[in-house]
């Protein structure tokens, strides 16, 4: 039988130091154990099923990714302790990341400002752009980038395309985009450690609201980018508004907008007389004058803007504004593995009667003990007091 490559390298290295193969195979053997335990991990070829259900044959060896959103770097930093090594293209919209996120990301790898810069899930997909920039992988936010015939082009070019989503369906999605991720990063094994952190604390929430015998759920109004257009932008049915029924509330913007969102007039949310008032914002909203939160801005700041909010037209009669149960959101939780953050808040401010001592605050602080590449500080939240 001809010899494989590997063991022809073994007897000529027996050969040299003058080992006769032949008559001292137990030598040859120690050789051989010891040069594999010498030898570098070669990582297999991986077979992953994508968010929509595509089986895709990842090629071995160390990944450079295209990412076509910015907030996968934060899913990337819950997984690995270097998420720009992984990366060869992005959208360089650091916006998404948070400023303070993305200045440490940079201060640790300064090559990712020279990364090769390709559209965002937000703009126009480039496949000319796309594949000059030959990713091992190509990882699209589902329903955006590549069409079915760009994705044969993909595969003329021999670049796989995964599909995943933090963005469409983030509740029923989030969980399997990063194992994904972790597939795709060879960081599994870290992945699923995540997962299954987040997973007991989304289960402390779900048993809680199941045993409960309260059949009233609060009625909840929920204002997504406060103050960047006229009141005002909501969730309709699903997407976010998955998070509030999951928590135990009563989302009043399902009750009218057939898709995952839309616009409410002020007499519309009026009339429904809400229990809760959650707005979300953050940096993005600085020049329309919106709800601005983040490590860009101080307490005082967040809450002022806040309180800002309300001084238009109506929503001064709503119930949970004379109550003081108004409260105020990143919503750049909303779109990433992050969401236990957003989750935990959503429940201790519609249901307190239900988690009148969970502390989102104390489960930042543990995210960024033992999973977060770069610390994530705050404020993530606002409060009336």
């Amino acid at each position: 039988m001809r010899p494989v490559s590997f063991g022809a390298g073994i007897v000529r290295l027996a050969r040299n130091a003058d080992l006769p193969c032949g008559r001292k195979v137990a030598t040859c053997l120690l050789l051989m154990a010891a040069l594999l335990v010498a030898a570098p991990h070669v990582q297999a070829q991986t077979t992953v099923t994508d968010i929509r259900g595509r089986q895709v044959t990842i090629p071995a060896g160390p990944p450079k990714l295209l990412i076509d959103d910015g907030r996968m770097l934060l899913a990337l930093a819950l997984i690995h302790p270097d998420p720009v090594s992984l990366i060869t293209a992005w959208p360089h919209d650091s916006d998404r990341l948070g400023q303070q996120v993305y200045e440490r990301l940079r201060a640790r790898s300064p090559q990712l400002d020279r990364l090769t810069r390709v559209p965002s899930s937000a703009a126009t997909f480039s496949l000319e752009q796309a594949i000059a920039a030959r990713p091992s992988v190509a990882v699209y936010t589902l329903g955006r980038g590549p069409s079915d015939a760009q994705l044969r082009q993909f595969e003329a070019a021999k670049i796989p395309v995964v599909f995943v989503d933090f963005l469409s369906q983030p509740f029923e999605h989030v969980e399997r985009s990063l194992a994904i991720l972790g597939q795709i990063a060879g960081r599994t094994e870290q992945a699923e450690q995540f997962l299954a952190w987040r997973r007991a604390r989304m289960a402390r929430i779900s048993d809680a609201v199941a045993a409960s015998s309260s059949g009233r759920r609060p009625k909840v109004f929920f204002e997504a980018h406060a103050g960047i257009s006229a009141c005002c932008n909501s969730p309709g049915r699903g997407n976010i508004g998955t998070y509030i029924t999951f928590v135990g509330g009563h989302n009043i913007g399902a009750d009218v907008l057939p898709g995952a969102s839309g616009r409410l007039n002020v007499e519309y949310v009026v009339s429904q007389q809400p229990d809760v008032y959650i707005m979300t914002g953050g940096p993005h909203l600085a020049k329309a004058g919106g709800y601005v939160v983040g490590p860009e801005f101080d307490v005082d700041e967040s809450r002022r803007s806040l309180r800002a909010m309300l001084g238009r037209t109506g929503l001064g009669l709503l119930p949970a504004v004379k109550a003081g149960r108004v409260y105020g959101l990143s919503h750049q939780l909303l779109n990433s593995p992050l969401d236990i953050l957003a989750v935990e808040s959503l429940a201790a401010w519609i249901r307190p009667d239900l988690f009148p001592s969970l502390d989102p605050a104390a489960t930042l602080r543990e995210l960024n003990e033992r999973f977060l590449a770069v610390p994530l500080e705050g404020p993530l939240w606002t409060t009336l007091h």
